[in-house]
């Protein structure tokens, strides 16, 4: 009979989800499935910075690929990236977390190792990532193929991060393949008789409603039914919106597209169209404050219809085990073919930028998309740049990627490394704030190494500008060490004749600092003309400019 390794067993599966890079840091307990994934001529290895870093990459990566995977070493290893894998658990995000940890005789005999508590508690931080992951599992010989197949198949269907501890003895041990089927990733079907009557609610409310509307939101991306949802508008024609997390699933060049609502965050022509609207066809709707204008969104339950993973609520009637991913086209399926006229006018815009020679929030978001090709990845860190994103013009078929739930600062630089390995034939965007670079910069040296090509704005404005304006505008411990941010590309080794050896080496771009709209505009008609390099632009701002609707969100927070 044929056998496998467990160690390749696993990464067999692993490619079974589409992935092709897998992210994380040697330790001495993973080596040897390194050995494998480096030996594997369909795998890359991400050979990231740090653990922390790490966790974040695998996170971009799955945003784009579908599903991503780290790998670490036992307890300092994974306790690194565990505020990465929280993330993922928050954001909904399926990364595999897999952990290389001592053998198995050790295990049993409770040896005091390092990078152990020296308690010989070998379970300790699998119990720890229990509570971030929606499945975790030590394998052992008997049960390691059935165990990555149930752990990787729970962590596929409930778009959540998950745990796969694998002791270094068991990585290179080969065990019978027997009969190895393809993982069945496909959802428990909807109870016929509830989906029925959801049905018939759902189709009544709409023939009844006189000005319904689109919301859609995070789970529409996270449960891949983009499709559906842009669908659904386009066979209605109902004036569609998204929410801040939601961005980049509805295509904004759509006639029926309107624009982004957050509560008293949004526009005010849009916030009103919202809230005269009769009835709301919600599509994975996530309720928490950054994504809802400090839970400002004063919409009445009785006029919505939110269709989520879990069940299907019709006007505060809650339809069980009614999932969208099998509902929403049959909603889609049994809809009037005539569209429904709106008259809401001409759509919603952000202010003109203003006047001056500063680059401002208003002038650099309204301006950034005509630099943005068709298929970008935009990549915006907790701060400014998340907020500066929700209004500005989004190029056709983008990507959005930001962390507007667990908004842990510096996440962008190791996602931006991710992402822009998903994919390499789209061009990422990262805007990431200069204080939240400082807790990650090391990632920009793995995508030179890597060969990864992103454009890398650093908003310069001197400060975490987001908690000045929350508490504390002139405190001291808002403020850090000023870094030649420009050079960072020059000071991780850009341009090292030694560096270049390595053959998938980034070809380096633009290396500059603007402080101008003109030197900014002269900066990015150079960054066109180099594609397929990786651009580094220190972008200057005014201290305390903000784009307004940070400014209106900290205002609401400061109301509640």
């Amino acid at each position: 009979m044929t056998k496998i390794s467990i160690g390749q067993y696993l990464i067999n599966r692993l490619k079974e989800l589409n992935i092709d890079t897998i992210f994380g840091c040697p330790g001495d307990y993973n080596m040897p499935l390194l050995d494998i994934i480096e030996d594997d001529k369909d795998m890359t290895w991400g050979n990231d910075a740090n653990e922390l870093n790490a966790s974040y990459s695998a996170d971009g990566y799955a945003r784009v690929r579908g599903a991503g995977a780290v790998v670490t070493t036992f307890g300092v290893g994974e306790l690194s990236a565990a505020n990465g894998t929280a993330g993922s658990y928050s954001e909904m995000i399926p990364v595999l977390h897999i952990v290389g940890a001592p053998n198995t005789k050790s295990q049993a005999e409770g040896a005091i190792l390092h990078h152990t508590l020296g308690n010989g508690n070998f379970r300790v931080f699998q119990e720890m990532f229990a509570n971030i992951t929606v499945a975790n599992s030590m394998i052992n010989e008997t049960n390691a193929f059935s165990e990555i197949d149930r752990v990787i198949k729970k962590m596929c269907l409930s778009r959540r991060p998950a745990y796969l501890g694998i002791p270094i003895d068991l990585v290179t041990k080969e065990l019978d393949a027997g009969d190895i089927k393809p993982l069945d990733l496909s959802l428990p079907p909807n109870p016929p008789n509830t989906q029925k009557a959801a049905l018939k609610a759902v189709l009544d409310a709409i023939e009844k409603a006189k000005n319904p509307i689109i919301m859609v939101d995070a789970c529409t991306l996270r449960n891949n039914l983009t499709r559906e949802a842009r669908e659904f508008a386009d066979k209605t024609g109902f004036p569609t919106y998204v929410a801040p997390m939601g961005k980049g699933a509805v295509d904004e060049s759509a006639e029926h597209y309107r624009g982004c609502y957050s509560g008293s965050v949004s526009l005010k022509e849009i916030a009103k169209e919202v809230r005269d609207s009769d009835l709301i066809l919600e599509i994975g709707s996530v309720q928490s404050d950054f994504n809802t204008g400090g839970f400002s969104y004063e919409l009445d339950q009785d006029k919505i219809i939110a269709f989520h993973t879990f069940a299907t609520i019709v006007c505060r009637a809650t339809y069980e085990k009614v999932g969208m991913s099998e509902f929403l086209p049959l909603v889609i399926k049994n809809l009037p073919e005539k569209k429904r006229p709106f008259t809401l006018g001409p759509r919603a815009q952000p202010n003109p930028p203003d006047n001056g020679t500063e680059i401002t929030h208003s002038y650099f978001w309204n301006k950034m998309p005509d630099y943005m090709p068709p298929r970008s990845v935009v990549i915006a860190e907790t701060g400014t740049a998340e907020f500066g994103v929700f209004n500005m013009r989004a190029p056709k078929d983008s990507t959005f990627i930001t962390q507007v739930l667990w908004g842990s600062i510096g996440y962008t630089v190791g996602a931006c490394y991710g992402a822009a390995m998903a994919d390499k034939s789209r061009q990422v965007f990262l805007f990431v704030g200069d204080g939240s670079f400082q807790m990650t910069v090391q990632e920009v040296s793995v995508m030179i190494h890597q060969g990864a090509t992103p454009v890398i704005f650093l908003l310069n404005n001197d400060g975490y500008l987001i908690e000045k304006l929350i508490h504390g505008l002139h405190r001291d411990y808002n403020n850090y060490q000023m870094w030649k941010y420009a050079d960072t590309i020059e000071y991780f080794g850009g341009n090292m004749e030694h560096n270049h050896k390595f053959p998938r080496h980034a070809k380096i771009g633009v290396q500059s600092k603007v402080s101008t709209r003109q030197e900014f505009e002269a900066a990015m008609e150079k960054v066109g003309q180099q594609p397929g390099h990786i651009h580094f632009l220190e972008v200057i701002m005014p201290r305390f400019d903000a784009p307004r609707e940070l400014l209106l969100q900290v205002d609401t927070s400061e109301n509640r």
